[in-house]
């Protein structure tokens, strides 16, 4: 039985969509729901970057267009994206751990969209993802990357997974598979 559930597909088919569906689905069901998502940034028609948005409506850049590193920081680049770690930690990790602490009754669902190549350039966040997968009481509803290149270790890591269904999004079934990853999350829970 899955007890976490994760969304792939490739870039702009409707993965960040569909778990913010499934969020609203599964906080009008009564489900504790925390976590982020990552968001285009565009600039007229152009896309100049990626933000990170908390389920509870804080922002901040993910990365840029060509944008410098902050002095005497390390450059994390993805093609001409470069990643602005100080800012995704900030907002993401305190998101993470609160997802997963302990407390409270009942399950809670932590949202990881994405666990992607920018994201991996920070071993807090692999870190707080690990303990995500682990921690009692937590299911996690979040999107990787469709397998191209080089391999990402976690993202491998999460596919071997015995407890993790992986739903493949196209534009073909996008507008279906929303009923699916909601019961397969509530099913998580029981």
């Amino acid at each position: 039985m899955a007890r976490h559930v994760f969304l792939t597909g490739p870039p702009g088919v409707g993965k960040t969509t569909l778990i913010q569906k499934a969020c609203e689905a599964l906080q009008s069901s009564g489900v504790s729901v925390d976590g982020f998502y990552t968001q285009e940034v565009r600039q007229g028609t152009r896309r100049i970057g990626f933000d990170v948005v908390t389920l509870s409506g804080a922002r901040g850049p993910l990365s840029r267009v060509g944008s410098q590193p902050p002095p005497g920081k390390s450059e994390c680049r993805v093609g001409q994206y470069v990643v602005d770690l100080a800012s995704f930690e900030q907002l993401a990790l305190p998101v993470l751990r609160n997802a997963c602490s302990t407390g409270g009754p009942g399950q809670r669902v932590c949202v990881i969209d994405e666990i992607g190549k920018m994201e991996l350039f920070s071993q807090p966040f692999i870190q707080a993802v690990r303990q995500a997968l682990s921690a009692p009481g937590t299911t996690v509803l979040g999107t990787i990357p469709t397998p191209k290149g080089k391999p990402l270790a976690l993202v491998e890591e999460i596919r071997g997974r015995r407890d993790v269904a992986v739903f493949s999004v196209t534009k073909e079934n996008r507008n279906s598979l929303l009923s699916d990853i909601v019961t397969c999350v509530q099913s998580s829970r029981t």
